[in-house]
This record gives C-alpha cells, structure tokens and sequence, in this order.
C-alpha cells in the first residue's frame, strides 16, 4: 500500500516539476465561415518574415490582404505601400508620420528593415533554403544515446488503463499520406530513431483522424501524417539529446509522451491536387516561436490553414500543443498507458 501510494506521488511531482512553455500569443479568433484567402502579391514574399534582436522582434506579416508591422508584442500596424521597397506607418504615438523601409537582395528577398534611424537586420529562422528541416545540434552521439534508452526501462505508472489497441493509419484509409520523418534523417536532430515509415494511433484516436481527412477533401485537403505511436526509447532519446534550452520541443521521459499512449498525432495538410504538403506558419519540428499554434506572422493564407487544420481536429475530440500547431492530443490519451514497443512488434487487428 505504501509502495503504491509513493509512486503515485512519484509521478504527480514528475508531471508538475517541468510545466510546459506558454506560447505568448492569445488564441486567435475563430470564423469557421472565412473562405480561402488570396495569396499575397508576389512582391510582399521576401518582406515577409522576422527582423532584429530576438529579445526585441520586428515582425511583418500580411493581414486581411495589407502588410503589417509588429514590434514585439505591440499592436499591429498597418504599413501603407509608398514606393516599391518603402511603406509608411499608418500609426499614432511613437511610429507616426515613420517609414519602413526595406533592402533586398538580387532575389526580392529583404536583408533589412530601417524605420527612422532604427535599422532591423532579418532573422532568418526557419531552416536554410531548400532544407525543409531545422535542425537541433545533439548534445551527445546519438546512436549511443539511443542504445542507452532501449536499455532502459519506462517509468512505473499507478492506477489501470485501457488495453492498447493500436491501428494504422493508412490501413484505415489509404488516401492519408505519411512523411515520417523519424524513419529518416530529415527531423531536428538528423538521425533515424525509426525502422519503418509507420503510424499507428489507438483505434477510437484513429478513426477521429479519418474522419478529419474526410472532412477536409471539402476543402481541397487530406492529411499529411508525420508522426503518431512513438515508443517511449525514443522520446527518452530525444530528451537525452536536445539541449536544454531547446527541450520545450520534447516531452520529458520521466512522465511520458502523449505520443507514447498512441493518443497525440503530428500532421499537416496536403493539396489534394498537387499531392504535396501545404505552406503553414513554420514548418515542422520547428525549434522556433514560429512554431505557436497562435503566432500571428506569416500569410493570411499560411494561418488560415493552421486554423482550419485545429477547427476540424479540435472537433473531433483533440486539442492543440499551444507550442507546436502540428500537434494534436487525443482527449482520452490519459486512458492509455505509456508504451515502448517497437512498430514491427505491434499486432494489428483491422
């Protein structure tokens, strides 16, 4: 009994001990009526981004079809196209009567915002041109971490939980498309953690997932699946690896991953005409503040996705990671516990 009552308070401190970062953006507001807006012009492309010191951001962004500027976590500003390149602050106060003015490169891609005598070098921090991937510098070899946390042994849980009934995904309906990048290189810490492109989700969290698909080809969308069941080795590799400073990205092996129940989902849209993945605030397993599922930069496009993507997961029963928009909770995933079998020793019953 006391061996009982120790370890439930064993694992309350652990998920206490590290609350996760808040996103400093309130929730955005819903219009589950908007339509699909236009995509910018092309020329608002290379202004569009991140500028200054991280500490003290200049952010340019488009909204309700204008460029606007935001410094820091001030109100939006709407910027009035004066001359290719210039735009003047339709603002009050400290920015009234100011300019903005922005110098590009040969490819139309700013390098810099000056306002008045203020000068904002671009941040550029998503990954590098072509990429598609941001990546994290391991702390350690992560082929040694790795085969350190197949050796170890989950944490004990107190209380009873559902049976694990794991399905997958494309099984349930083939028109999901799968980019798993953990079975590859191409993931934030550029190593494979899997040996197979699979996802797996427990079954009452699978079949939630198709019927969003087939809620979305409405829309011109499906689904694009990047990670669902994750045994827990390799979340405690993740932990072990990230540094600390990036660990927000990761969940902590001493209470587990919602991944690890089969009960959290990683996924993005895909154009049902083109087959290919859609353009989202940041892309995926993006370190940076991006990544929030209410940061207010990027295109009107970009977020309008984002929010149709949460609007039609959320009713299905999951909720959002306020820190990564492509990460989705299942809302029973409390029922299941943590799991740490490999995907080619997973037994599926259709």
């Amino acid at each position: 009994m006391i061996r009982t009552v120790l370890a439930a308070l064993l694992f309350t401190l652990a998920q206490t001990a590290a609350p996760p970062q808040v996103a400093p953006w309130p929730r955005e507001p819903e219009q589950p009526d908007a339509t699909r807006p236009k995509d910018p012009p092309q020329r608002w492309l290379g202004l569009i981004g991140e500028y200054g010191e991280e500490a003290e951001p200049l952010y340019v962004l488009e909204r309700s079809g204008r460029l606007f500027a935001l410094f820091g976590r001030g109100e939006a500003i709407r910027l009035d196209e004066t001359s290719r390149g210039a735009f003047r602050l339709a603002a009050s106060g400290a920015h009234a009567n100011q300019s903005i003015v922005f110098s590009r490169d040969p490819h139309g891609h700013a390098i810099r915002a000056t306002v008045g005598d203020d000068v904002y070098d671009r941040r550029e921090v998503g990954p590098a041109e072509g990429s598609g991937q941001l990546r994290v510098q391991p702390v350690g070899p992560v082929a040694d971490l790795l085969k350190a946390a197949l050796a170890a042994e989950p944490p004990k849980e107190p209380g009873e939980f559902r049976q694990p009934d794991l399905v997958e995904l494309v099984k349930l309906d083939p028109a999901i498309k799968l980019d798993i990048r953990y079975a590859t290189t191409n993931n934030f810490l550029g190593s494979v953690f899997y040996a197979e492109a699979r996802a797996f989700l427990q079954r009452p969290a699978a079949e939630a997932v198709v019927r969003v698909h087939r809620k979305l080809k409405s829309y011109g969308y499906g689904l694009l699946i990047h990670d669902g069941y994750r045994p827990w080795y390799v979340t405690k590799t993740f932990w072990d690896a990230t540094p600390p400073d990036k660990r927000w990205l990761v969940a902590n092996p001493a209470t587990g991953s919602r991944h690890n129940r089969g009960a959290a989902v990683d996924l993005t849209l895909y154009d049902l005409k083109t087959g290919l993945a859609v353009e989202m605030p940041s892309t995926y397993d993006e370190s940076t503040p991006r990544a929030y599922a209410f940061y207010p930069g990027g295109t009107d496009v970009q977020r309008w996705r984002r929010a149709l993507l949460r609007r039609i997961m959320e009713a299905e029963g999951f909720t959002v990671n306020p820190n990564e928009w492509w990460h989705f909770d299942y809302k029973d995933w409390q029922h299941y516990a943590i799991g740490n079998v490999p995907f080619d020793r997973i037994t599926w019953n259709q």
